[in-house]
């Protein structure tokens, strides 16, 4: 499998584990960790583009802010997953090994590789949607299954 293929994929596996922990999310009586945690995940995903693209002012947005309402989180998930896989579909291969230059969290300029941004994009939500999914099992509520396998595998007759 290619890389961008790979990529991409990876993003849909996140995006189809992602709804399923928003739609529970929807369950709690207590979201608010929650909704700053996937709030977290859709900042992270757009300043990454921005400082990719060079967008003016990149430097200034925020990782955690803003806290989006819990009823336009899967809108603005929605956008921002649309945002990348446009992005991703129109690079070659080679393109997404090249490497790119931002400011970094500390002012200073750095580079990073395309390729292994967005595999940074996709390793950060798992790692956030875990901790949502705690959140949801400390409420009470059995979160859902999101495992990748569970994508994949079959039930034979």
């Amino acid at each position: 499998m290619q890389m961008k293929s790979y990529l991409i994929e990876t993003f849909l596996y996140n995006d189809h584990a992602n709804k399923l922990a928003l739609a529970k999310m929807g369950e709690l009586p207590e979201r608010d960790e929650c909704v700053r945690f996937f709030s977290h995940l859709i900042n992270s995903m757009n300043k990454w583009l921005a400082r990719i693209e060079q967008t003016p002012g990149y430097a200034e947005l925020d990782w955690w802010l803003p806290v989006y309402p819990m009823e336009s989180l899967e809108e603005k998930w929605d956008e921002c997953l649309k945002r990348w896989l446009d992005y991703l579909e129109s690079m070659s291969e080679a393109e997404l090994f090249q490497e790119v230059e931002f400011i970094g969290f500390d002012g200073h300029d750095f580079a990073a590789v395309i390729k292994d941004i967005a595999l940074q994009l996709n390793y950060h939500s798992i790692h956030h949607r875990a901790q949502i999914q705690y959140l949801i099992r400390q409420q009470g509520i059995a979160p859902q299954f999101v495992d990748y396998i569970g994508t994949k595998y079959r039930r034979l007759p």
